[in-house]
């Protein structure tokens, strides 16, 4: 093994995913964009025949995104930050980065295919959970393989302890592994009667209200697993490395880690208030999705506070700007959820825009910044050249928070005005207003949201700009960068 002082660390695998952390993102969000747009402007729905319906792309879109985008973004800072917190290089085990490339090919091929097989329409339609069951399989392949090179790398390691970072990786590996088990446990309907059917087609093991709540225990956390969990590792890594700032307390770090891995996997319930689930359950998932707020926000804090005494390093460094707006939008998400689980407000918000109001200011704010300034720290130091365009990065940044605040605004208002006018009777207690009148009155709110989209993907094509610039032609640099990211 090499000694400590030369350590040269291996970023094929991470190079790698970050290249198709930058593609799944381009394609999520152009689709996004599209059935945005095709909300307010439903004539857009028959571009492509069937292939262009908002309902064949949705999916699409969500997936891409969640298991494209988000996914490739946690494989390559992971493997990236793993072997600096653990002080070990992939090229130290030829058996690691076996399993790291192998890990990488099988995910692109069969995140090839699983696009490929949504476009056609195959779907188990449950949501973030749509793969059929060859898809299932490989998904489970795919994420043995990461199990097998994160623990292998944890085994060789010469850093005794396990930074905090190292814990939410695991975190994200075990939740996730637990919840597509067991929320994707289906039979194959062709082998089950004798060659009748579908060969692609299942059904769930589940049935009726066991169904859904076995879905939305799997649905509300995946996004604790995929969308948080991961996502805070990454800020405790690179919020420290590019402010030069120590983590405000480890304590609270360690702290909040338990919070959230207790209280999250109660709350999935809150998805199925005023539902044939039984009344205590839904009592209990708004219950822990109040509590929820305190762990969520011991993080966001704790990573607010790590900027103590150097917030002018907001008006100098673009990324302490995209990270410090990141955990912003991780506070408001992870307030408005919990409000949104009240009972009395989840009758006004159910089934509204206020949901994906919700959903995408903690997607686009939180996830996405999240990833982007973590690439953006990662790739001198993997490419040794300075970031292309520091000007360019700006503009990204502002353009695409205008857009995340015209999102959101815009599904708020949309949302409870439909919530409104959906319970609205008149003095005989008949409906006042037919779907279609919410629909009209809405028009104007999903056109914002499809012009915040046409923003977003503008500034997101800026970040591909500036990172493929930043590979292949920037200035090169002569030694690593201790913290601060050199950029042009």
């Amino acid at each position: 093994m090499q000694s400590n002082a030369a350590l040269e660390y291996d970023y094929t695998v991470a190079k790698l995913f970050t290249f198709t952390t930058i593609l799944f993102g381009i394609l999520g969000m152009i689709i996004g964009t599209l059935i945005a747009a095709q909300l307010a402007f439903p004539d857009l729905n028959y571009l492509l025949g069937e292939y262009g319906t908002f309902s064949r792309l949705r999916p699409l879109h969500t997936n891409i995104v969640i298991f494209g985008f988000t996914l490739s973004g946690v494989f390559a800072t992971f493997y990236y930050v793993a072997q600096r917190v653990l002080k070990v290089s992939m090229a130290e085990s030829k058996f690691i980065m076996f399993i790291a490339k192998f890990h990488f090919w099988l995910y692109f091929v069969g995140a090839l295919i699983a696009v490929v097989t949504l476009l056609l329409g195959y779907s188990q339609a449950k949501e973030y959970a749509q793969f059929e069951w060859p898809i299932d399989i490989v998904i489970v392949i795919v994420w043995v393989l990461w199990g097998v090179a994160m623990f292998g790398l944890i085994g060789i390691r010469r850093e005794k302890a396990l930074y905090i970072s190292m814990w939410y990786y695991i975190a994200c590996f075990l939740g996730i592994a637990m919840l597509y088990l067991f929320n994707n446990m289906s039979v194959p309907t062709y082998f089950a009667s004798g060659g009748l059917g579908n060969i692609m087609h299942s059904v769930s093991m589940y049935s009726g209200t066991n169904d859904a709540l076995v879905q939305w225990w799997y649905g509300h956390n995946a996004v604790a697993f995929g969308f948080t969990v991961p996502i805070v590792a990454m800020i405790y890594y690179f919020l420290p490395k590019e402010s030069g700032q120590a983590i405000y307390s480890y304590k609270l770090s360690l702290l909040s880690f338990w919070g959230l891995m207790f209280v999250y996997l109660w709350a999935g319930s809150h998805h199925l208030l005023w539902s044939t689930v039984p009344d205590w359950m839904q009592t209990m998932g708004s219950v822990f999705s109040i509590v929820l707020i305190l762990p969520s926000w011991g993080s966001a804090i704790n990573m607010l506070l790590t900027m103590k005494g150097e917030w002018n390093q907001l008006t100098e460094n673009p990324l302490i700007k995209f990270m410090v707006l990141a955990s912003t939008f991780y506070m408001l998400s992870t307030l408005e959820g919990p409000i949104q689980a009240i009972k009395s407000v989840n009758a006004i918000a159910h089934f509204t825009d206020w949901i994906p109001g919700h959903v995408h200011d903690g997607v686009l704010g939180w996830v996405v910044f999240m990833i982007m300034a973590a690439l953006f720290h990662m790739a001198p130091r993997m490419f040794k050249r300075e970031i292309y365009s520091k000007k360019m990065l700006e503009a990204q940044f502002w353009l695409q928070t205008v857009a995340v605040v015209l999102y959101f605004t815009s599904m708020w208002i949309a949302g409870i005005t439909q919530g409104m006018m959906w319970r609205a009777v008149d003095e005989y207690g008949n409906l006042m207003y037919s779907f279609i009148d919410t629909v009209t009155v809405l028009h104007p709110y999903y056109a914002i949201r499809a012009l915040s989209g046409v923003l977003y993907l503008i500034g997101f094509l800026m970040f591909a700009y500036n990172m493929y610039k930043t590979m292949t032609s920037s200035r090169e640099l002569s030694e690593e960068p201790q913290f601060r990211s050199p950029m042009a």
